[in-house]
């Protein structure tokens, strides 16, 4: 969960969750919403992979990424633990 938190925390890793929540898309689809190089996307990806938020799929001669909606559905099970908690309980 330390390397989901971790990647979470960048605004770029962020927004390329953001782009794959509407749909797959491959590491160039993904590049052209941002002003930066393919390299530095390619590390974000490798990160977000690292830490189970994506997963990927060699289709062709294309890598596409799509979410790995499961690890969100751990990091809210984890957070909504603590509201349950915080109900008159301590």
């Amino acid at each position: 969960m330390n390397n989901a938190f971790k990647a979470l925390s960048d605004p770029t890793r962020r927004k390329i969750l953001d782009l794959l929540k509407n749909r797959d898309l491959t590491a160039g689809e993904i590049s052209d919403h941002f002003n930066m190089t393919k390299p530095s996307i390619s590390q974000h990806l490798k990160l977000l992979k690292n830490a189970d938020l994506v997963e990927d799929e060699k289709k062709g001669q294309y890598v596409v990424y799509s979410l790995n909606t499961t690890v969100f559905q751990e990091l809210i099970s984890w957070a909504l633990d603590f509201i349950d908690k915080g109900d008159g309980q301590k």
